[in-house]
């Protein structure tokens, strides 16, 4: 963006508010562009700084955005002003009840193993194009990795053919939420999928470099996390699979469906949950159990088995009553 003098006082604040959250190993790129953006809306009404009736008039042209974004980038911008302050006591802050408050994010929709191998069926029977080569493939291993691993979207879309050991079966997942990074084990029949899909690949690209895409939308292209997640969708939605759910399930429930099926899975084999969780918040890269704990909400499934473990361990306590 092109330095302008009359926003000089902005821009200064904006540059050194930037510089001391990053200092602190935090990439604030959203937030940057969030306060690009309401620099371009107040410079263009003319205005040589934020007032009231420009945040108002930005913030209002958000509508297209969810009810939380809006919420997010109004609290970024009030972040931003407080910071401002400090060194310049006359700036304008917005205030923070006009802002709103988030609503409750929905309950992940269940997914189970039926359902995604009802999709992948599905997917199997797409026809090829030939424009695309990798399309159709590229994406049923967006599906599996979702599922068996519980990858994001975005570290799913990120990953590289040098971070991809399909020998072993193993994933390096670089810098992802949190600046965390990590190793990520597969299972057989995932570690079997990708080296399908990579023989897939070589037919058609014999010679890649280490640093393309794992996935391609076509040849050389990438999928970005946003177009990934529409094509996940339009798949799903098409499939069918869905159909009598009360709604479509989000491409992030893949990653709950992922937490909930290893719950599951410790439950059935009468091992020690609690002192497994560290072990799933470590895989999917959470910084601690609370943030893993957010992925596993009430869960009809996992909440019978816990009952009926508590049931074996405590029923006669609970049946006898107090003596």
């Amino acid at each position: 963006m092109r330095k302008h003098p009359r926003f000089h006082r902005w821009d200064a604040a904006i540059a050194a508010y930037l510089s001391s959250r990053r200092a602190l190993g935090r990439r604030y790129t959203g937030e940057e562009h969030v306060l690009r953006s309401l620099r371009t809306h107040f410079a263009q009404r003319g205005a040589p700084d934020l007032d009231q009736a420009n945040f108002e008039s930005w913030y209002r042209g958000l509508t297209h955005c969810a009810h939380n974004t809006q919420v997010d980038y109004g609290m970024i911008v009030l972040r931003f002003c407080r910071y401002r302050r400090r060194g310049e006591p006359h700036c304008f802050i917005p205030e923070r009840n006009t802002l709103g408050r988030h609503q409750p994010y929905p309950l992940p929709a269940p997914i189970d193993d039926d359902q995604v191998v009802r999709l992948l069926n599905y997917l199997a029977h797409q026809p090829s194009e030939r424009e695309r080569p990798w399309r159709w493939p590229a994406l049923r291993l967006a599906i599996v990795l979702l599922y068996t691993a519980g990858l994001r979207r975005g570290e799913v879309a990120r990953l590289t053919l040098e971070d991809v050991d399909a020998t072993t079966g193993v994933l390096r997942i670089r810098a992802s939420k949190f600046h965390k990074s990590r190793w990520v084990p597969l299972s057989p029949s995932a570690t079997q999928e990708l080296q399908v899909y990579l023989r897939a690949r070589r037919a058609v690209d014999p010679r890649p470099s280490a640093t393309a895409s794992l996935l391609c939308n076509c040849i050389g292209g990438p999928f970005s996390p946003n177009v990934l997640s529409v094509a996940i969708r339009t798949l799903m939605l098409r499939s069918g699979v869905w159909a009598g759910a009360a709604r479509l399930a989000r491409v992030h429930d893949f990653r709950h469906g992922f937490a909930v099926t290893a719950l599951r899975r410790w439950y059935e084999a009468d091992t020690d949950v609690q002192s497994n969780l560290p072990k799933l918040a470590l895989y999917m890269g959470h910084v601690s159990i609370a943030s893993t704990a957010y992925y596993l909400r009430f869960m009809p499934a996992v909440v019978t088995l816990a009952s009926q473990r508590f049931h074996r361990s405590c029923g006669a306590i609970v049946d006898g009553g107090a003596s």
